[in-house]
């Protein structure tokens, strides 16, 4: 499931990209997007330590993308702020654990199938851009 974290994080990258022509404040994205304006600003700063925002100080100030839009995906923005995208450990690829319950992953079957559901995952959220999500109305429904 989406964290709260990565779903505010998505719903600021995305407003970002609607009003990629200048630098938005804080507050604008908050107010907007109703987010608490506090965890909002630890979720951008995040971002921008990353690399995936820029942000300048001033009356003009606030936070733009640092990227085109176009090069960063869903899948870019939730592994970093959520960790993987698998829905559980013993089938991510980055994040891989040994389910303690398991005796055999070779034949179990709720592996097997999580698997076929980590792909799925995948595939939409690395192929997803920002300008994608953007374009598609039915991809915005978080």
């Amino acid at each position: 499931m989406l964290s709260k974290k990565a779903k505010y994080a998505l719903k600021a990258v995305l407003y970002l990209t609607k009003h990629d022509s200048r630098y938005i404040q804080i507050g604008e994205i908050a107010i907007s997007e109703r987010m608490p304006q506090k965890f909002l600003e630890a979720i951008l700063l995040e971002l921008k330590k990353q690399g995936f925002l820029d942000s300048q100080r001033g009356k003009n100030g606030g936070y733009s993308l640092a990227k085109s839009p176009k090069d960063i995906s869903i899948g870019d923005i939730v592994r970093y702020i959520d960790g993987g995208l698998a829905p559980v450990a013993c089938v991510s690829k980055l994040y891989y654990e040994k389910c303690k319950e398991c005796t055999d992953e070779t034949t179990c079957e709720i592996r097997k199938a999580m698997k076929k559901v980590r792909d799925a995952i995948v595939e939409v959220m690395d192929r997803t851009s920002l300008i994608d999500a953007i374009n598609d109305a039915s991809i915005m429904e978080l």
